[in-house]
């Protein structure tokens, strides 16, 4: 069957097969070796870190790894929040001819204990204590483990320590055995539908993504002085692309472990651009609407929020009317200057993946000045497929793919992709690798997506995650819940309705969004199991769900829905830890519920 569409990007030269990613720290710190690379938090201050210190840190560390028995090709696995120190680990154990295997510092014992067997880790750095009680409760069925380092220990000095009587051309030797083919890291999926697969991705597979985004987006990671605070967790492939894009480019790097600090970190480093993922851009819009709400200034933010929607979109169409530029002066005073301030005052570009985002929240941002550049990709495609750039950017799309990259849509509707980017396959899974490739060489991602003639992909959906109604309607169940999610009361949702005679949805409540949302018209304080039965609550769920089915057809809308008492989360095990709705397990722990939706309603009096 012949494909509906296919759009190559321009290709970027091969990358030379003896090339590895340590060439990344050891060429810089070579040609400028006191260009500051990183910077560190230190007693409350950024303290920049040079070319040359990063490179002689993981030299120290890389050397420990050796001395400890570390071969080449040896898997160790990183299981910490995001930090300096993940960093540099990471790097150490390339140097050291090593794998490194990424884990959530969310994960639970099970997941510990699956990713550590399968990947045969060797050993595993960990942040805190309780990280390393929830490796030994797996200890006894992982016979590959040797070593467990704690950073909170300072597993990294002693390391250092450890390796200290070893010449430094023993890591030289083993970046040596290094080239594009070789393993650099195994990454583990999110396992919405079953369990994790690990993610064969290679050093060339790596340096494609860094070449191909700098490459197409020179006008955020090309800019002088260009600098970034890293939240993400780095156990995302996503996070992992951008620190390396950092170290290949001259952009300082940052860490914040703790989003709590965010905003304190963001005004004191003052970042040039930002990743993040949608939740993060809606939790900006919701709370700012809160807090313009709770100083009754709530119809100001409003109009202001219309009126950077309204400049957005008319600089789509050429320049926007002279009254529309007026008011967008007057509430950049009153507004949006108080949210760039708040971002340190730098930001103008943020790169935005893991999910859609939505068009109005898109076209919000860059209306008050802070371009939002929205992207595709997978674990298997080492991240970034595609990416909206400042030249080339269409609200709606992941933009066109990246250098190097090619997009092809099945007649069927699904994205298949080619490039250097494409994963080496799943870790002792041959029957997943034949399913995930076409016989003339694709990848099929699973998602469902259109191309236009420019390139702009649009991604329509997941093709296992489709309704299918007893009407034989197909539904996509992407568009309504994202339009849910960045309602402000709603935290996570999931529409169903496979061989019913109607679509429906299970919605939980922003258990954050809900106290200064009561507050702000007068109700008494209540948890969120007591809200999720209050009629004024219900009519705003049904406000928002009003709003995402004026996006769909009549037979693809949600016609009944149900607020539960608890919300998704990661440690409850219905969210992956990069906050996908795993919907096997809440059909199964919300069965009752979803069987409810589909009783009759009681007959009126």
């Amino acid at each position: 069957m012949a494909p509906a569409l296919e759009f190559h990007a321009p290709h970027l030269p091969a990358v030379p097969p003896d090339d590895d990613l340590t060439g990344l720290v050891w060429d810089k710190a070579a040609a400028s070796p006191d260009a500051p690379m990183l910077s560190r938090k230190l007693d409350g201050r950024w303290v920049d870190v040079t070319a040359a210190e990063f490179r002689d840190q993981v030299t120290a560390v890389a050397k420990g790894l050796i001395a400890s028995g570390l071969g080449p090709g040896d898997r160790v696995a990183i299981m910490s929040h995001t930090r300096y120190e993940w960093t540099v680990v990471d790097f150490a154990v390339w140097a050291a001819g090593g794998v490194s295997v990424p884990v959530y510092e969310t994960s639970s014992a099970e997941q510990v204990e699956w990713i550590l067997s399968d990947s045969r880790a060797a050993g595993i750095v960990v942040e805190t204590a309780e990280h390393a009680a929830l490796v030994k409760e797996a200890d006894g069925t992982l016979p590959a483990l040797r070593h467990v380092w704690r950073i909170e220990d300072g597993a990294l000095d002693s390391l250092a320590a450890q390796g200290a009587q070893l010449p430094d051309a023993v890591v030289a030797e083993r970046r040596a055995g290094l080239g594009t083919a070789s393993l650099a890291t195994l990454i583990y999926t999110s396992g919405t539908t079953g369990r994790p697969k690990g993610c064969k991705i290679t050093h060339g597979n790596f340096l494609a993504e860094v070449r191909g985004a700098i490459a197409g987006v020179p006008e955020v990671f090309g800019k002088p002085d260009a600098g970034t605070v890293l939240f993400l967790p780095l156990a995302h492939v996503l996070a992992r692309v951008f620190q390396l894009i950092c170290i290949a480019g001259d952009i300082k790097l940052a860490h914040t472990p703790d989003v709590k600090n965010l905003l304190p970190d963001l005004a004191s480093f003052r970042p040039t651009f930002l990743l993040a993922v949608p939740r993060v851009f809606e939790k900006v819009y919701n709370s700012s609407e809160q807090k313009a709400d709770a100083a009754g200034k709530g119809k100001v933010f409003r109009a202001a929020a219309a009126t950077a929607v309204a400049y957005s979109k008319a600089l789509d169409t050429g320049k926007p009317p002279l009254l529309l530029r007026l008011k967008h002066a007057a509430f950049d005073r009153l507004v949006y200057g108080k949210l760039r301030a708040a971002l340190g005052g730098r930001v103008t570009y943020a790169v935005c993946g893991g999910a859609p985002l939505g068009e109005r929240l898109g076209h919000f941002f860059r209306g008050l000045g802070l371009v939002v550049l929205e992207g595709y990709g997978l674990t298997e495609t080492t991240a970034a497929l595609c990416v909206n750039t400042p030249s080339k950017l269409k609200m709606g799309t992941v933009g066109p793919p990246l250098p190097g990259n090619a997009i092809r849509i099945e007649a069927d509707g699904e994205i298949l992709v080619k490039g250097g980017v494409v994963f080496g396959g799943y870790a002792g899974n041959a029957d997943a690798d034949a399913a995930a490739m076409t016989v003339d060489g694709w990848f099929r991602t699973g998602d469902l997506g259109e191309l236009d003639a420019e390139g702009f992909l649009r991604v329509t959906g997941r093709k296992k995650e489709m309704i299918v109604t007893a009407g034989g309607k197909n539904v996509s169940p992407t568009t309504l819940e994202d339009r849910l999610r960045a309602a402000a009361l709603v935290s996570q949702c999931m529409v169903v309705g496979d061989g019913r005679a109607y679509i429906s949805a299970l919605v939980t409540l922003d258990g954050e969004a809900l106290a200064p949302w009561l507050a702000a018209r007068g109700k008494p304080a209540m948890t969120v199991a007591e809200a999720a039965h209050d009629a004024d609550v219900r009519a705003e769920v049904q406000n928002a769900v009003d709003a995402a089915n004026s996006a769909v057809s009549r037979a693809e809308s949600i016609r009944r829905f149900t607020i539960l008492e608890c919300d998704f989360t990661v440690e409850g095990g219905q969210l992956t830890p990069s906050l996908k709705v795993k919907r096997n397990v809440v059909q199964r722990e919300f069965a009752r519920d979803i069987e409810d939706l589909y009783a009759p309603e009681p007959a009126r009096a």
